[in-house]
């Protein structure tokens, strides 16, 4: 170690001060003193030594004088540490899976053990990691119930699995692979490659000598003055490997240049006739549920499942195709007995030993199917966002969003998996969550048969025939032609004791609609409001009336129904807020007897027993508590849960007489009733307010008749106001429901779920969906059509295109795009305000289309419809001369000249000039001229009209039609070439840049047309017949490669679109990995781009856990609000920095192209039950709550069981990306969000 140096002072300078400083300790501090001699420091020894910097020592021995290093002295400064040699680990293997078994040979007989053979096992290498194979190895036990984000699914039913088969032809097609053309210059992964210049040396492949393109140059005298003038011309592209074709020929001096040209032109013309078209694949496939079946129990002596009750017959024909393991859509009315097709899937699992899945739209209807297949069959699981009951049970029933979840994941329940029940399938046509059902079924592996329980549906076809392709197996369509119980439609106009036997009916039990019933109505409506003006002046009662006329006619109601004995009724009501006003309002009404109080007042106390006290006090269950001991009830998403199944259980054993509910009760489970009131017949479908669809009112009206119970359902309109109008009526009673939809949507998490996995493609899930199912179901076809176009296309004969004829492709290439882009200035003149007033009646405009050749015609009408316009045009035409049928010489083809492509060339007639009335498309019109006619549009088409009757043919056309067609001949013999037209730009005042280019790029056309060569040319036109003819083939084959292929999607631009935003938030690589991040919010169930953008920027972790969970909150409220002022600042700066990462990824979206803009993203969000969450999560009482924000309970409750779902989500998201603490965080919030009457298990599960 260095020797340490004290610091040295210079030599006292004559002028210095005779002063000593010295150091007080260690301090710091100095003192000056004037005593000579004194110490320079107060400790006894002064400063200790300190040891050099050894950067500093360092820079100084190596850097300022590396003098002393030797200059080839390499011993010292690389030393290598010899290593030490272990051969015994030579010997060591990895564990490896055992690529063969013993299998036991037996005596076919007797049974006995005669030996043992080795036989090699197959896919022992695979993985819940690395393959989508049924036979990869089971995943861990933890995981065979939800699986993990990280495994692969299941290869979906229906797609085709790639085989050994096919990985050797595809190593075989590897080995064709031609090294100079055929090799990726960009390797995987990286951005650019090697630019290979092309070969100059290949040597070309040799070809038929042409004896035609030799002697083209020369003047041989018996060709035309044109052919001469291609001497000295260069070759055409093709060189010496023109082939011989009857077109390169000289010309013989014998023939005609017209018969030539005619038998060329024939040539090229005769064209395999077209392929018949192929029979269609039918995979819907309707049952017949009229004829009885008779031999149902020879068929199947031993049923899996019996009931008490003779099954109807479209369940016997449900429960046969079962038998033989097919998959059924049941499309029946409502209450018609759908579940037992259900329960006998589900039998029939337990008898095969395999498993069952019951799918539901909605949580509640889970809880409820769980207790009627609890109680029948004993092995049912249920699976919740929040309840997990036996999950090893034979059946599970689960919404349709954890079976999504556990198709993605992997799921090894999917393994045992026999059927899927789907109920309710018309929920996929819900905006929101309809997709999950097409995912759903997109999934679902091949070994999966597949049971569609749903209402009458007027497409039930089209939507089984989307499924059987998707699946590629038979959907038996099994529909009941009528409702089991008859329904009765009344109106009824009653709001007092005197008037409550005003009830008309409608709408028989046999679907007749009763105008004298309509009325009725309407006279004993008029009668009243007549006697209220004479009583209360002209001012009449509003449409839906105020609370007092509420309860007169509800009271009036009720008081019919009871005479009537028709209770139980329920009354839908379209608002949480109407329904609670209209139960309170019938105070005075008591429908219960003494024993039903009794036995309603024991049941309250039972479900109530298990909540805390200060919730057994709550308002809501002491107002309810009240309603019920009366008999009636209410129901809608703002009831407490326990409270709905409370009123659903009554109500099931009869003891709710009256229940006011909403839209929500019509959906699940059958709970009938006697009769169904409508409260009105519009509602409020969160945009606008509009009436019932038809679908709509038959679901809540098929409540109405129990069945065994009741011979007929009544349904009661109540008419407050004015009686609806009665097509209105007639609409939604008799109208058809609404049709399957598909509502397909990419998600971010569905995307990142597919690019995870190599062999799916998220491109393929677009094709599958319902959304593309019109444009795809026709595939086979297109590919037959393709390939019979291919072989015709390699039939044809090439076209000569030397000598003159090297600028025949332009010159057809100019002219299909002179007649496109005259089209598309066209269509903007159509469109356009300007276009429209000049295509009026008495316009003179140019026809051009199959029929008229550049001829002139006056418009006489025009059409009102804006969305396709049509134009009625009288339009000059020869007198039709009858054609010899004898007459073998075929009609010279079309072959367009310059003239006819730049001008119009004006047809004029060759005869006697006649006159037609056609229907034209703006395609049709060719060009708008500055003339206009004095015509009596209506005079010519009434009388054109009647001269196309038979008796009238002959009569002589009207003076006015006379004069018309006198004025277009006299224009067409003025006007060869056409009169002037209008232009677009100059005369229309049209400004659109399209319009503008196109019409600079239309004259650049015309004169590159004109300069054509290929034009003076004898065998023009029979080359140009072959290259349109040629063109056309191709044409038509790329529009079937562009439908087969992934560029015809609709959603494929929004695709690229998300995947760009994926790429710019850091979710995927360039090449489509998906990062870290991605698979994190794979694990995320709702808002997976703004929790994993939190979480990765800690946005989470330096907060509590109930302040976590009450800015969550903002992602799963569904009642908007304010967060309020009374906020600790904690949360309103966290609310502020959500809102900032939703707008930095809204922003990221608008970037990228997605149509939603920054404000609807963040407008997602609702932190109206930030505080409400934060003190719940801080253990203020449930009864509390109510005073911090006016949100119904049933919401609040809601909004934190979903809130808890989510903490668990961001808790597995945490583990997967190693936060210990965040997940810690999130599991402590979880645990204080579950507690109380929030979390209060089901009674259906007790």
């Amino acid at each position: 170690m260095m020797e340490t140096e004290r610091l040295v002072l210079p030599p006292p300078d004559p002028l210095d001060l005779p002063l000593r400083a010295v150091e007080l300790g260690c301090t710091g501090r100095w003192e000056l003193l004037n005593v000579p001699g004194a110490p320079e420091s107060t400790l006894p020894h002064g400063l200790p030594p300190c040891a050099p910097d050894l950067q500093q020592e360092a820079e100084e021995l190596f850097l300022s004088s590396p003098a002393w290093l030797p200059l080839h002295g390499v011993e010292h400064s690389a030393r290598k540490w010899q290593r030490k040699t272990d051969p015994w680990s030579l010997l060591a293997a990895l564990g490896a899976p055992v690529p063969s078994d013993l299998q036991a040979q037996r005596h076919p007989t007797t049974g006995q053990i005669l030996g043992y053979k080795e036989v090699l096992l197959e896919n022992t290498n695979l993985s819940a990691t690395t393959s989508l194979s049924l036979r990869r190895p089971p995943g861990p036990v933890s995981q065979s119930l939800w699986g993990n984000p990280t495994q692969y699914p299941f290869w979906p039913g229906g797609m085709d699995e790639p085989t050994i088969t096919d990985l050797n032809t595809r190593e075989e097609a590897e080995e064709e692979i031609d090294f100079e053309k055929d090799l990726l210059t960009v390797p995987p992964g990286f951005k650019k490659g090697v630019d290979f210049a092309p070969k100059d040396h290949s040597t070309p492949a040799p070809g038929l000598l042409s004896l035609s393109r030799l002697l083209e140059p020369l003047d041989l005298g018996g060709g035309d003055e044109d052919e001469s003038e291609a001497v000295g011309q260069p070759a055409g592209p093709r060189g010496d490997t023109v082939s011989a074709s009857p077109c390169s020929a000289p010309l013989a001096r014998a023939s005609s240049l017209e018969d030539l040209v005619l038998k060329e032109a024939s040539t090229a013309l005769s064209t395999p006739e077209p392929p018949k078209p192929p029979p269609q694949e039918q995979w819907a496939i309707p049952v017949d549920v009229t004829s009885p079946v008779d031999d149902f129990y020879r068929l199947i002596p031993q049923p899996a499942f019996q009931w008490a009750f003779e099954p109807d017959v479209f369940q016997k024909q449900a429960i046969l195709h079962l038998e033989r393991h097919d998959s059924v859509f049941v499309a029946a009315h409502t209450s018609a007995g759908k579940t037992v097709v259900a329960e006998y899937a589900i039998a029939l699992a337990q008898k095969h030993m395999t498993r069952t899945i019951y799918t539901s739209p909605i949580k509640a209807l889970s809880n409820q199917k769980f207790r009627d297949f609890r109680n029948t069959f004993g092995d049912v699981g249920l699976l919740t966002g929040d309840v997990q009951l036996h999950p090893e049970a034979s059946c599970l029933i689960m919404t349709t969003e954890i079976l999504r979840s556990m198709l993605y994941s992997g799921s090894d329940v999917i393994r045992d998996l026999e059927w899927v029940i789907f109920d309710e399938v018309h929920y996929i046509n819900d905006a929101e969550r309809g997709v999950v059902w097409e995912e759903v079924l997109i999934m679902l592996p091949d070994h999966v048969s597949i049971i569609l329980l749903s209402a009458t549906v007027p497409n039930a076809l089209e939507f089984a025939d989307w499924i059987g392709r998707l699946k590629r197996r038979q959907i038996y369509v099994i529909s009941t032609v009528a409702r089991p119980v008859p329904l009765e439609h009344y109106l009824f106009t009653g709001n007092s004791p005197k008037t409550q036997g005003e009830l008309f009916l409608l709408l028989d039990s046999r679907g007749a609609f009763h105008t004298k019933g309509y009325y009725a109505a309407v006279e004993a409506k008029k009668e009243r409001m007549s006697k209220h003006a004479q009583t209360f002046g002209a001012k009449q009662p509003t449409h839906q009336g105020g609370p007092a006329q509420d309860r007169g006619v509800y009271l009036s109601l009720l008081a019919s129904l009871r005479t009537r004995a028709q209770l139980p009724v329920v009354v839908f009501t379209f608002s949480r807020g109407r329904c609670d006003e209209q139960a309170s309002g019938l105070t005075s009404l008591d429908l219960t007897t003494s024993s039903e109080k009794s036995e309603i007042h024991l049941f309250l106390q039972r479900c109530l027993a298990r909540l805390r006290g200060s919730d057994r006090q709550l308002p809501q269950v002491l107002h309810m508590s009240e309603l019920l001991h009366r008999g009636l009830g209410v129901h809608h998403s703002g009831i407490l849960p326990i409270l709905k199944e409370i009123v659903e259980m009554l109500f099931s054993r009869g003891l709710v007489k009256v229940l006011f509910a909403t839209e929500t009760f019509a959906m699940g489970v059958n709970m009938p009733a006697r009769t169904v009131v409508f409260d009105s017949m519009r509602k409020h479908d969160g945009s606008t307010f509009r009436d019932l669809l038809p679908g709509e009112y038959v679901q809540m009206a098929g409540r109405a008749g129990r069945r065994g119970l009741d011979p007929t359902g009544t349904v009661i309109l109540l008419c407050k106001g004015r009686v609806p109008e009665m097509a209105d009526l007639h609409r939604m009673m008799m109208g058809k429901p609404s049709q399957l939809q598909s509502q397909f949507r990419l998600t971010y998490t569905m995307i990142l779920n597919l690019l995870r996995v190599d062999a799916l493609r998220v491109e393929d899930m677009m094709k599958r969906s319902f959304s593309e199912f019109p444009s795809r179901k026709d595939s086979k076809a297109h590919e037959q059509a393709l390939a019979e176009l291919t072989k015709r296309l390699g039939a044809l004969e090439e076209p000569d295109m030397t000598g003159q004829l090297a600028d025949l492709p332009e010159y057809y290439s100019w002219g299909e795009e002179l007649t496109e882009t005259r089209h598309m200035i066209q269509r903007h003149i159509v469109e356009s305000v300007n276009g429209l007033k000049s295509l009026s009646a008495g316009r003179v405009v140019v026809v051009k289309n199959q029929e008229h050749h550049s001829a002139l015609g006056v418009i006489l009408q025009v059409s009102s419809n804006s969305t396709s316009r049509v134009f009625t045009t009288l339009v000059l035409c020869d007198k039709p001369v009858s054609q010899d049928p004898q007459d073998g010489r075929p009609a010279t083809p079309d072959v367009p000249h310059p003239d006819d492509l730049v001008g119009f060339k004006l047809f004029l007639p060759e005869g006697p000039c006649d006159h037609a009335v056609t229907k034209l498309q703006p395609g049709d019109v060719a060009a708008i001229t500055t003339k206009v006619l004095r015509v009596n549009g209506e005079k010519i088409l009434e009388d054109f009209s009647k001269r196309q009757q038979p008796k009238f043919k002959k009569d002589p056309p009207l003076a006015a039609v006379t004069t018309a067609v006198q004025e277009l001949l006299r224009l067409a013999q003025a006007y060869p070439a056409g009169p002037p037209t209008l232009d677009p730009v100059n005369d229309l005042q049209l400004k659109d840049v399209s319009v503008v280019e196109g019409g600079l790029r239309a004259r650049k056309l015309e004169e590159l047309i004109r300069g054509a060569q290929c034009v003076h040319s004898p065998r023009f036109p029979a080359q140009y017949l072959r290259l349109r003819e040629r063109m056309q083939i191709q044409k038509e084959m790329e529009r079937l490669r562009f439908l087969l292929s992934d560029q015809s999607l609709l959603l494929l631009p929004e695709y690229h679109q998300r995947v760009e935003v994926l790429r710019t938030l850091g979710y995927v690589d360039e090449a489509g990995t998906v990062k870290l991040a991605g698979r994190v919010a794979c694990a995320m169930s709702s808002h997976e781009l703004l929790l994993t953008e939190l979480m990765f920027d800690n946005a989470l972790s330096a907060l509590r856990p109930e302040e976590i969970a009450a800015l969550l909150s903002g992602l799963v409220c569904q009642s908007p609000g304010d967060p309020g002022d009374q906020l600790p600042n904690t949360l309103k700066q966290g609310v502020e920095r959500v809102r900032a990462v939703a707008r930095r990824i809204g922003e990221v979206q608008v970037a990228c192209g997605l149509n939603q803009t920054v404000e609807e993203f963040v407008g997602e969000l609702n932190f109206g039950l930030v505080e409400v969450v934060y003190e719940w999560a801080r253990g203020m009482p449930f009864s509390e709550l109510a005073g911090l924000s006016g949100t119904p309970e049933g919401l609040v409750v809601r909004c934190i069981q979903r809130l808890a779902e989510m903490c668990r989500s961001l808790r597995g998201a945490a583990r997967l990306v190693g936060e210990p603490v965040l997940g810690a965080k999130m599991e402590t919030a979880a645990t204080l969000l579950r507690r109380d009457i929030v979390f209060a298990a089901s009674l259906y599960t007790q």
